[in-house]
């Protein structure tokens, strides 16, 4: 079998047709690549107005998710109208229940500025109007007209006592009614020394003026009630009085808003009724008389939070993107403040959340960050559901609240909510939460790569212009661009495509500004973009250099010449953060007599992922269907990863795993300058893998430290000839026979290669080629069969 070609291990970029010299040539191109399908979904999601049609936008990070909702997204919010500003004010019927104004696009800020100047207004007018001559000499006639009943009711009964010899003294308890002598008080022995007739004549006369007082003292609590209620007549009339005309221009400023104009009436009302405050005020002394009259007047009661507004944005909705969705952040809050050692809260402590800003436009939220906030994705589907932003805390979520906290009117919800996250987080919300497709109906799933072409080349250039212009980096010429794209397509890990994570290669742009700029090049050149590369890959790689440094110290057993029977060496791949590389593992197998089983040392230790023994169960469908047509396997074999001290899980180590039975079971030894890589199914059919890049420059980088001999390589799937993009100095090593990648297509041809020995078919009389590989497996498990025969017969004549 024929190595491939170097064509066929990479495929290099060719620029020469588009005709520039360096990118400062070529027309950038804005916006995304390749994505057609996601951003028509973008734009479904967010024109669509009807109720649930939210967006869950999944994809790989790097390919710039959140950018391409800022870009899209932000075009439809720009052209959409401002919504409207709210405010919240005091509830005077509910205090526990503060009331929300909406309010055209930027008024809130105005009516807060208008009610300031109203209390500033009434914070003079009502002090004047209680001091002024006027109020006083009403007052004081009220007060007068008391005084003249009470006078005239204890001057008419001290006359009608006087007329019966007796007065109206006052006690320390009150008034009583005592008898005279002679215009004196008559001593209780004087009394006690009159005869019977005279002390019941005196007592009598007594007892009628004490009823009379009685009556006299009974009817001025009615006449100060009078008076009071007079005085709070005129304490009402002298304050609507003085807050009319000001009241009235606050009120002409926002005609067209009867909830304003309903707040502003009970104001007034709560002035009018609380009028009597304001005499404090009025005799207060002027240093202290700011503070008094807002003390007297609850002013801070008539104060506007304004909790929204679209002041300073002219237009469009807004499209607002928390970072961090607590549920505070997210449905708003109410904080607390200490007031003389209590904790203490109103409705200007009331404080917006993410919904209430995007209200009528779009919020963006990570869904992984929403997820874990407890109670956070709770709260969203339920504003979601009844289109309202209820203001809830954690205590009042879980019930830890007994006391009762302010209840602020829930606002009308309409926005556009859009989550952004993976595709594994995606899958398992829609499995395991029902009300996912209710509120999030459009799904914007963005690819990783792009079919890889001319014109997506042309494309690609285009967009490398547009990072480079955005993050201003000096200009690429030709040759760095086309190494960019090449990079491009093996970050796909497909020669025939392109990766879509622009993140990555605005990072790799970067790294090569620096070290062209390091260089002294005021281009960026192929060598800048290649030493990026080498660069990136040498800050990670201090374990791949110490597992390098272990196998050439034999501390890691693994042979790259010579062969061996029932070994040989299998590639695996391992990925640390972003950095992924090959590695070489040796993989061993023993065969004996037994009952058909092939045990998976990995499985039994529970080292082996489940698609990993799936694998090696494959291999005994395999033997089975190729081997046992006229008897059971009967044998037992035992495969294993050697020095593997971690996990090992896929099956792309299946078709070396076979390669190694195979060869314990025909005694035939598998070369050892060759490595294997691919998964095999029931037929023998070799299948494609993942990371061949990395796998065959990790047997490579080996080979390469222990000396090249030409006779070493890779065998790899013949369907991952297509995602090859090696590096340049494998290819050259290729190219100049000193290496080789072989692609296989079934179990067959990789023995061929292996072993240097034919395979072998059946033929027509049902029998393999005589010293072929498959003729020697089928001979010896044929001997096994007989073998267990014999100790079957032996057993059973024991047992006689």
């Amino acid at each position: 079998m024929k190595p491939l070609t170097t064509e066929q291990l990479a495929r290099r970029a060719n620029l020469s047709g588009i005709g520039f010299e360096t990118t400062d040539q070529i027309e950038p191109v804005e916006g995304m690549i390749g994505q057609e399908r996601a951003l028509d979904a973008l734009r479904l999601g967010s024109g669509i107005r009807a109720a649930g049609f939210n967006l869950f936008v999944i994809g790989p990070p790097e390919v710039g998710l959140e950018r391409a909702v800022r870009t899209l997204v932000g075009q439809q919010a720009a052209a959409m109208a401002v919504p409207s500003d709210w405010a919240y004010v005091h509830n005077f019927s509910t205090p526990r229940c503060p009331r929300v104004l909406q309010l055209p696009p930027g008024c809130a800020p105005k009516l807060k500025k208008a009610i300031g100047d109203l209390i500033a207004d009434l914070g003079v007018a009502l002090p004047a109007a209680f001091d002024g001559q006027d109020y006083e000499a009403r007052r004081s006639a009220l007060d007068a007209e008391f005084r003249k009943k009470q006078d005239e009711a204890f001057s008419t009964l001290a006359q009608e006592a006087a007329a019966s010899s007796a007065t109206i003294v006052r006690t320390p308890v009150g008034f009583a009614v005592a008898p005279l002598r002679e215009g004196q008080v008559l001593k209780p022995d004087e009394f006690n020394a009159l005869d019977e007739g005279e002390r019941d004549r005196i007592h009598e006369i007594l007892q009628g003026l004490e009823r009379k007082l009685e009556r006299v003292l009974a009817a001025i609590p009615g006449w100060d009630k009078e008076r009071r209620e007079g005085i709070r007549r005129l304490d009402r009339e002298t304050a609507r009085s003085a807050v009319k005309h000001t009241i009235e221009d606050t009120k002409n400023a926002f005609p067209d808003l009867p909830q304003v104009l309903e707040h502003i009436d009970l104001l007034e009302t709560h002035l009018v009724d609380n009028a009597g405050a304001f005499t404090a005020a009025a005799a207060a002394e002027d240093s202290e008389r700011k503070s008094v009259i807002r003390q007297a007047g609850n002013f801070e009661l008539f104060e506007i939070n304004v909790f929204v507004t679209s002041a300073g944005q002219p237009s469009g909705a807004p499209l607002v993107e928390e970072l961090h969705p607590t549920l505070g952040n997210l449905v708003g809050r109410i904080e607390h403040q200490w007031q003389e050692g209590v904790l203490s809260t109103d409705f200007r402590q009331i404080k917006a959340g993410a919904l209430h800003r995007a209200n009528g436009g779009y919020l963006v939220l990570d869904a992984r960050s929403l997820l874990i906030e407890p109670f956070s994705y709770l709260a969203l589907k339920r504003a979601l559901k009844t289109h309202l932003i209820k203001i809830d805390s954690i205590d009042q979520m879980i019930g830890l609240i007994s006391t009762q906290p302010l209840e602020p009117e829930p606002i009308p919800l309409e926005v556009k909510v859009i989550l952004i996250g993976d595709r594994m987080l995606y899958y398992l919300l829609w499995a395991f939460d029902p009300e996912l497709a209710t509120h999030f109906k459009v799904l914007a799933d963005f690819d990783e790569a792009l079919d890889r072409g001319a014109g997506a080349e042309r494309n690609f250039v285009g967009l490398i212009a547009s990072l480079l212009r955005r993050e201003r980096f000096q200009a690429l010429d030709r040759g760095a661009a086309e190494c960019v794209i090449e990079h491009a397509a093996r970050v796909a890990e497909d020669a025939g495509k392109l990766t879509l994570q622009v993140d990555r290669i605005r990072d790799l742009l970067a790294e090569a500004d620096y070290w062209a700029s390091e260089a002294g090049s005021t281009v960026t050149t192929r060598a800048s973009v290649e030493r990026a590369i080498r660069e990136k890959d040498r800050r990670a790689s201090r374990v791949r250099d110490r597992l390098m440094e272990s196998t050439l110290k034999g501390v890691a057993l693994i042979a790259t010449q010579g062969s061996d029977v029932g070994q040989v060496n299998g590639l695996s791949v391992l990925g640390l953060g972003d950095f992924t590389f090959g590695r070489p593992t040796r993989i061993t197998a023993r065969v004996h007599p037994g009952t058909g089983r092939v045990l998976d040392i990995e499985r039994e230790v529970e080292l082996g992922g489940p698609i990993h023994s799936k694998g090696v169960l494959i291999l005994a469908g395999f033997l089975a269907g190729r081997y046992a047509l006229d008897a059971p396997i009967s044998m037992q074999a035992s495969l294993v990863f050697e020095q593997s001290y971690g996990g090992v899980e896929g099956d792309s180590a299946s078709s070396a795993e076979l390669y190694a039975l195979l060869s314990a079971l025909a005694q035939v030894p598998l070369r050892q300058d060759l490595a294997v890589t691919g998964s095999v199914n029931q037929y023998g059919q070799v299948q494609a893998i993942g990371g061949v890049n990395e796998k065959i420059e990790g047997f490579f980088d080996l080979c390469r430290e222990r000396g090249l001999t030409g006779t070493q390589g890779v065998l790899i799937p013949a369907s991952n000839v297509q995602h090859l993009m090696l590096r340049a100095e494998v290819i050259e090593a290729c190219d100049q026979g000193r290496f080789a990648v072989f692609p296989v297509a079934n179990i067959d041809q990789g023995v061929e290669l292996l072993t240097g020995i034919e395979a072998g078919e059946r033929g027509a009389a049902g029998e393999f080629a005589p010293e072929s590989v498959n003729a020697r497996v089928e001979v010896r498990l044929r001997a096994f069969a007989k073998a267990r025969r014999r100790q079957a017969a032996d057993a059973a004549e024991a047992g006689k």
